[in-house]
């Protein structure tokens, strides 16, 4: 049978690389839990962080049993530290009930305030709103501030924070099947202050622009992002301002050796740059459907499966009712407890950013 996240795995030593693509265990000897996650540096600590999906199994309605957290001090080697925001299972009205569908969260410091500020996506009755937390301490405990709010009155999907170096903060977030939005946060970073910009705007899915990981170098702000596909991976696309709110150069694919179209089986969720190195910038990604090319390696390989996904996707929300009649859909939703982590270093062809598929690579091999 299949391994689910209560089985623990033999794990005979430490690890030593990062293996993208492969079952990740953390020192306990169990999958790392924290998908859709974020890195965050702290007194000489790297803390994974992101959605616990042990309980996600399809059609029992848990997208997350809260926000789970790791520590390590090599990147390689991750100790589970238990949950980071644990899921509300006494209060099926609260937005942290796991029914809720609360993921991706991205957390921020504000000096300030000193507060730790969390902004997480939930998915409720139809709806994407923002559920913004606040804690004294990077480790917690975590008090809803807003619950459940609607950015400058549009649907928010897929987001990324970013804090910029004059302590600013603005938020890129997915304005539900039509673009991306730059938004300037509030000074506490607990709201949107009305100031936005539009970007990438798109009829419909699956060119609808998500999943928006944004990351700095040299001056240059950068986004990548992926296709609206749900949870079959499609090619991502990166961009590049001057100014975080644009406007933006389209630079195409990040993965061009990628034939299969699906950004190497992954989604990016996250940019990290490496504190300790120089221009180590590590693009961090979910693997949601591990088997995918099992079924059909041949399809996968050629991006057949990838350009059958797609025009489901773009049928399915045709306003030609003859187009509707051709959807099929042929993914089955996927068990997230099994997913795996494709983590990959970040190269630049002058200034566009490249991903090269990796088997293994080390953090030592960068300076």
């Amino acid at each position: 049978r299949s391994r689910g996240l209560g089985d623990v795995y033999k794990r005979q030593d430490m690890y030593h690389a990062i293996y993208p693509g492969q079952v990740w265990l953390d020192t306990n000897g169990r999958r790392i839990q924290a998908h859709g996650g974020s890195l965050y540096y702290l007194a000489g600590k790297f803390y994974w962080y992101g959605e616990n999906k042990e309980k996600s199994h399809p059609g029992n309605g848990i997208l997350q049993w809260g926000v789970r957290y790791y520590s390590s001090v090599d990147l390689y080697n991750w100790k589970d530290e238990g949950l980071l925001i644990p899921p509300d299972i006494r209060d099926v009205s609260s937005l942290l009930h796991p029914s809720s569908k609360a993921e991706r969260p991205h957390i921020i410091y504000n000096e300030e305030t000193a507060k730790y500020v969390c902004w997480m996506k939930v998915i409720r009755k139809g709806e994407q709103l923002a559920l913004i937390l606040t804690a004294d301490s990077f480790f917690g405990p975590y008090e809803i501030v807003r619950n459940g709010i609607r950015p400058l009155g549009m649907c928010m999907g897929d987001f990324d924070l970013v804090k910029r170096p004059d302590g600013r903060a603005c938020c890129y977030f997915e304005q539900v099947h039509k673009k991306i939005i730059c938004a300037d946060l509030s000074p506490d970073y607990t709201d949107v202050t009305g100031v936005y910009t539009e970007h990438f705007p798109h009829d419909n899915p699956p060119y609808v622009r998500e999943a928006p990981a944004y990351f700095e170098r040299s001056g240059k702000h950068y986004l990548l992002t992926s296709g609206t596909t749900g949870y079959h991976p499609n090619p991502s696309e990166a961009s590049m301002a001057d100014s975080v709110h644009g406007p933006f150069s389209i630079l195409g694919n990040p993965h061009p050796e990628d034939g299969s179209l699906t950004s190497f089986n992954s989604q990016i969720t996250s940019v990290f740059r490496h504190p300790g190195k120089q221009d180590l910038y590590i693009a961090l990604a979910d693997r949601w459907i591990p088997g995918l090319r099992d079924t059909d390696a041949a399809a996968f390989d050629s991006g057949e499966t990838y350009r059958r996904i797609k025009n489901n996707f773009e049928w399915s929300f045709s306003d030609n009712p003859e187009l509707k009649k051709k959807v099929s859909w042929t993914v089955p939703a996927p068990d997230t407890s099994l997913a795996d982590y494709v983590w990959l270093p970040i190269s630049f062809e002058q200034e566009r950013p490249v991903l090269h598929w990796r088997s293994e690579w080390k953090i030592e091999d960068y300076e």
